[in-house]
């Protein structure tokens, strides 16, 4: 499981990941709550060196943010261990959310904890969060909902709720009143405001329609919603958007603990 493959070292810069998006995460406070939410659903860490040729397979098992400090487990491989000691370079590749996270450590060691060897890193200084553009998705706030101003046949306007939005389209809320909306039909000219961002104009096709079953137990039709021919300008855009959204969120989950 431990022994690298000739592709092993693909996809460990974001130069590599040429259809993705990225941001790079710099609050320790930030990184700390990433990591820990990686070590809670146990997941692996690839740790990559000898120049991304060589790898082991680990997972976080510890983290002390006042001493600065990330236990992993020992990989499988023993001599693989003693290798990776050796390493001014280290590429960490794990999970966060189904997102890939990625960070450089720049020395490791093997230490002691709870009467077992493991290793012992830096807390980095920063990561990287890699996600692939077409399925990345965020749900909008609901205590500010986003609005799509859908142009219905006639020039009629309906506003619908924005349920999540992605690069690729969106989810709405179809409202109860007479707005026909079928999977395959097409429309143009449709208007999304983005708060502090700005305002996107596109065409929308309809690809599914669906019913949510809500807490409350209320239930409601939504619509998914493909861009058409978004342009390169809107869609950084949006992705601005989903960034800022990611960061309130997470700023609030990290003031709740």
């Amino acid at each position: 499981m431990v022994n690298p493959t000739p592709n092993s070292s693909r996809g460990l810069s974001v130069a590599d990941e040429d259809d993705a998006s990225s941001f790079t995460v710099s609050w320790k406070k930030e990184i700390v709550y990433i990591l820990r939410a990686a070590m809670e659903k146990t997941e692996l860490v690839s740790a990559y060196f000898n120049r991304g040729e060589s790898f082991i397979l680990t997972s976080i098992i510890a983290i002390d943010p006042d001493e600065e400090l990330v236990f992993l487990d020992l990989g499988a491989n023993e001599v693989f261990n003693k290798k990776i000691l050796d390493s001014e370079k280290i590429i960490f590749v794990t999970a966060h959310d189904k997102v890939k996270v990625q960070f450089v450590g720049r020395w490791i060691e093997k230490a002691r904890r709870e009467g077992r060897d493991v290793f012992r890193i830096e807390l980095p200084k920063s990561l990287i969060k890699l996600q692939r553009r077409e399925y990345y998705r965020v749900t909008t706030p609901i205590a500010n909902p986003l609005k799509c101003i859908i142009l219905m046949e006639g020039q009629r306007k309906v506003e619908m709720v924005v349920a999540d939005i992605s690069i690729g389209g969106v989810s709405v809320v179809l409202p109860p009143a007479d707005a026909v909306v079928e999977p395959g039909m097409i429309f143009n000219g449709c208007s999304l405001v983005l708060p502090e961002i700005g305002n996107i104009v596109a065409t929308l096709e309809i690809r599914n329609v669906f019913e949510v079953t809500l807490r409350n137990g209320l239930k409601t039709r939504r619509a998914g919603c493909q861009f058409v021919n978004l342009s390169a300008n809107m869609q950084s855009m949006i992705q601005r958007y989903i960034i800022k959204v990611e960061r309130e969120r997470r700023a609030m989950e990290l003031d709740r603990q």
